[in-house]
This record gives structure tokens, C-alpha cells and sequence, in this order.
């Protein structure tokens, strides 16, 4: 394939990039892969508006008992979670907890020691070339030609992407740059150019050809607080069709923004559910917030008597109102008690309701205390 006429690291790839993407291409007829040719990413883009809108439900990634030591090292040690069509999953755990490792086994940048990887139906090691051209993959830290303009090198990852001739290069690089909000950018050499945006070039790169697959590592680190929001918008709407695979370690980031969550630990997985459902299932005690007419230091020691309370915190009291924390025994539903025993000491019951635990909570409470 010619990538045709063009000024190296200003409006396109940089010299012998040509070569490069046929170089690939000979390695992997010389390789034997056995894969068969598949359309251009405009021929398959024609295919899927043919078929009409993706299908939700299916699932199109897939960890089976993933593996990987380094050494003697094991870094993910029996992982298995998968992601269906039109959802957003994200890997959550601390540093060190095999997150990234888990990404990029699922991206093949290198084979597990056991277990299986799947890429839309496809094994990432039996059939590394097909699996990549189904995903998009946006590390932590992208490897980005700094030389390069935005556009030239997103026209460049499409060619290597076997986008087509330059006019559907030049388009799939086009729709990137819009959807990663990088138009006043895309002149602009990639070198000169802010962390935050080199993430946002990153993730670009990654919705080149719109592929089905999304794999993002950290995508919103180095973001600024406004620029973070646009990517988690972003995200969200590209779940709606995509099958998504978010990594992060920021509690907060991932309860707004994915429907399910994989808790990484030391290369193993400790839970997975939908965050609401996971702060439920791991709390361990039921907390309900009281507020009424009435003395701060009575109201503790009133409710603090209740049968099943096992404990009482003052958050605030002031002008004969008091608005109280009731922790209540595990098991126990102590509402309508400390309703009544409000009400029967005379006090206007002002407020009583339940108090959901938090996603950070749950995760803290299945780490537990870092050695």
C-alpha cells in the first residue's frame, strides 16, 4: 500500500513508514497465519450500517483464567470476567494490583502463561492480526510519534489499521479527532503538545476504525477536572455500542461511570458486580441517619438504648435539632424502633433514612489494610 505524497512528521507518517505497513503486511503472509482477508474498515463500516445497530448482550471480551508471571513474579494469577456489547467495565484496584497487566493480555501486546483471551470471538493469540483489527487499545502512557502532527498520525495509525486508500485514511482520522474533541489540535505536532492532550491523542488512536472493542488504561490521567468529564461523557456513549473495558483506580471515576466493576488485588480477582450492588452485598452493617427536635446528648443516649443499635455518632446540634449517625447490628432493621422511641419521648422526628455504603467503602473492605 503507497500512503502517497507527503511532508514526513508534519502531514503524515514519517519517512519509511510506508515500508513499515508493508513490511507488517509481509511478515503476516510469511507468518502463516491462516487468517483470512477482511474488508477495509470502510467496507466494514458500510457492512455494519447494512445490519443496522449493533446488537447489546453479546459477549465480546473475554478473560478465561488469565495467567501471567514474570519470572517469578505472577502478576495476574487466574483472572476471569468478560464484557458484553453496550456496557462499560472497569478494572478497579490499587497500584500493583494487575490491572494494566490484565489490558494488555487482552490487547496481546504479550501471551499469557495460561488462560485465554478473547477479542470478539477471537483467540488474541491463535489470531493476533484478526483480534487487533476488532479493538482499540489506549494505554496509560501512548506511544505517540512527537515528530507528527495529530491528524498526520492518526491518518498513519489508520493505514496501519488497513483504513484504504488516503481518502478513508484521512476520514477515519477525521472522525477520531471529533469524537476525542481534538479539532483545534490536529495541526499541531503532537510534540508540542500537553499530557492531557497526549492522552486525549491516545484515545484517539484507539477509536480509529471504530472498532468494536475498546480497552482504555487510566484514559482520563493528566486530564484537567473539565477535560476528565468530556472523556468520561465520551465513554459513556461510546458503551452504548461498544463493549468497554475501563482501568482506574479512582473510586470515585469508576461508580459514576461504569455498570459493572472487577476488583483487582494482587493479580486476583475479589469481586465483581454493579457498584451499587457490590457496596451492598459487602456491607457489613446497615447505617440510618436520624435527625430530630431534641438535645444532641439526649438524642445519642436515646437511641443509642434501642435494641439492635450497636453504635451512635453526633454529626450536628444546634437550636434544640440534632441530626444523628445510627450504626445498627448486622441484620437488624432498627427504623421503625427509632422512629418510636423518638416520637414516644415527644420529639419531632425531623428525618430517618437509610445511608447506602459507598463503592470506596466496599473496596476498602475487601483489600483490607495494605502490607
Amino acid at each position: 500500500m503507497v500512503l502517497g505524497p507527503q511532508v514526513p512528521g508534519r502531514d503524515g507518517p514519517p519517512a519509511g513508514a510506508a515500508h513499515a505497513v508493508q513490511h507488517l503486511r509481509w511478515s503476516r503472509d510469511r507468518a502463516g497465519l491462516g487468517e483470512d482477508p477482511e474488508p477495509s474498515l470502510p467496507d466494514r463500516a458500510a457492512a455494519r450500517g447494512r445490519a443496522g445497530p449493533r446488537a447489546a448482550g453479546r459477549r465480546v471480551i473475554v478473560a478465561e483464567q488469565l495467567t501471567k508471571r514474570f519470572g517469578a513474579r505472577t502478576a495476574v494469577d487466574g483472572v476471569s470476567f468478560a464484557v458484553e456489547r453496550g456496557e462499560v467495565v472497569g478494572l478497579l484496584g490499587p497500584n500493583g494490583a494487575g490491572k494494566t497487566t490484565a489490558i494488555r493480555l487482552l490487547a496481546g501486546v504479550f501471551p499469557p502463561t495460561s488462560g485465554q483471551a478473547l477479542v470478539d470471538g477471537l483467540d488474541v493469540v491463535a489470531s493476533p492480526l484478526a483480534a487487533r483489527r476488532r479493538l482499540g487499545y489506549a494505554p496509560e502512557r501512548p506511544a505517540l510519534h512527537r515528530e507528527m502532527t495529530v491528524a498526520g498520525f492518526l491518518e498513519f495509525v489508520a493505514g496501519m489499521k488497513d483504513a484504504g486508500g488516503r481518502r478513508a485514511r484521512r476520514a477515519a482520522a477525521a472522525a477520531a479527532i471529533e469524537r476525542a474533541a481534538l479539532r483545534d489540535v490536529g495541526d499541531e505536532r503532537i510534540g508540542t503538545l500537553s499530557k492531557g492532550y497526549h492522552q486525549r491523542v491516545g484515545l484517539a488512536q484507539a477509536l480509529v476504525g471504530d472498532p468494536p472493542v475498546l480497552l482504555l488504561d487510566e484514559p482520563t490521567g493528566g486530564l484537567d477536572p473539565a477535560r476528565s468529564v468530556e472523556t468520561r461523557r465520551l465513554i459513556r456513549a461510546l458503551g452504548e455500542e461498544h463493549a468497554v473495558l475501563v482501568s482506574s483506580h479512582a473510586l470515585a471515576e469508576v461508580e459514576g461511570l461504569c455498570d459493572r466493576v472487577v476488583i483487582l488485588h494482587r493479580g486476583r480477582v475479589l469481586a465483581a458486580d454493579r457498584p451499587a450492588g457490590l457496596a451492598a452485598r459487602l456491607r457489613q452493617t446497615s447505617r440510618i441517619e436520624v435527625e430530630a427536635a431534641a438535645p444532641g446528648e439526649a438524642l445519642v443516649a436515646a437511641l443509642a438504648a434501642v435494641p439492635g443499635v450497636r453504635r451512635v455518632d453526633l454529626l450536628a446540634g444546634a437550636n434544640g435539632h440534632a441530626r444523628c449517625r445510627v450504626e445498627a447490628e448486622p441484620g437488624e432493621d432498627v427504623r421503625a424502633r427509632l422512629a418510636a422511641d423518638v416520637t414516644g419521648r415527644g420529639w419531632g422526628l425531623l428525618a430517618l433514612a437509610p445511608l447506602e455504603a459507598s463503592l470506596e467503602e466496599a473496596f476498602l473492605t475487601l483489600i483490607g489494610p495494605e502490607r
